[in-house]
């Protein structure tokens, strides 16, 4: 069943499940566009094929708010917005702390291994390193099984491959079940939840925010997050 955010004629914005691919792969899986066509055909009666423009991308595993767009010309702008830096994403993460400041901002350079599907933190001059770069707060800590663990808020400022993941495994604090990057319990849901975007509306002169929070399963449910803003 679609959760559906908000809806307006220009765009749709929707919450995520862990483990649905963003737009069709090779495993053949039900994407979100699938998922999201068949509602609005079915929602409108529309006969044919109907238009929806991915705007933005969330990794395989990771749950949260996606927005879509219902016509091109808002396809179009909201690229231009990701582009230029004016589309804002926000994620909470649970993190191995083990040495983390309450706040920072990472910068790194980034290379991907196309092979693999796995990045990997490099230097400035190597061929094809990219510049990332995220800031993140701590919101709480906790011991879980006599292990330290920190609830962090992230801002991204770039968009990377694995790109969170990558930054926080290389300082030794990996997210929760990423068995990628880390050494976290097997068989464990990857502690990574977009909660926020924030864009400038693609035709009304007005920036519109949308939110949603993980259900409070697994390592979520030891954190109290219905205070984030």
């Amino acid at each position: 069943m679609l959760k559906v955010i908000y809806e307006d004629n220009h765009i749709l914005v929707v919450e995520k499940p862990c483990n649905v691919p963003s737009q069709s792969d090779d495993t053949g899986d039900k994407d979100m566009i699938t998922i999201c066509k068949s509602y609005l055909k079915e929602k409108y009666k529309k006969e044919g094929n109907v238009y929806l423009g991915l705007v933005h991308r969330l990794d395989r595993p990771v749950g949260g708010v996606m927005v879509f767009a219902k016509t091109s010309k808002a396809a179009s702008r909201l690229s231009e917005s990701v582009r230029s830096k004016e589309f804002n994403k926000s994620y909470l993460a649970v993190v191995e702390n083990n040495s983390l400041p309450n706040n920072n901002v990472l910068e790194d350079y980034m290379i991907k291994n196309e092979a693999l599907n796995k990045s990997t933190v490099c230097s400035k001059e190597k061929r094809g390193a990219k510049f990332a770069k995220l800031s993140y707060k701590i919101i709480d800590n906790k011991t879980i099984k006599d292990k330290e663990y920190s609830l962090v808020e992230i801002e991204l400022e770039t968009g990377r491959h694995h790109q969170i993941r990558v930054q926080f495994s290389s300082r030794n604090c990996p997210l929760y079940g990423d068995q990628r990057y880390g050494k976290g319990p097997k068989g464990e849901q990857i502690a990574l939840w977009a909660y926020k975007l924030s864009f400038k509306h693609p035709v009304k002169d007005e920036i519109m925010e949308f939110k949603c929070l993980p259900n409070k399963v697994g390592i979520w449910k030891y954190f109290d997050i219905s205070d984030v803003t």
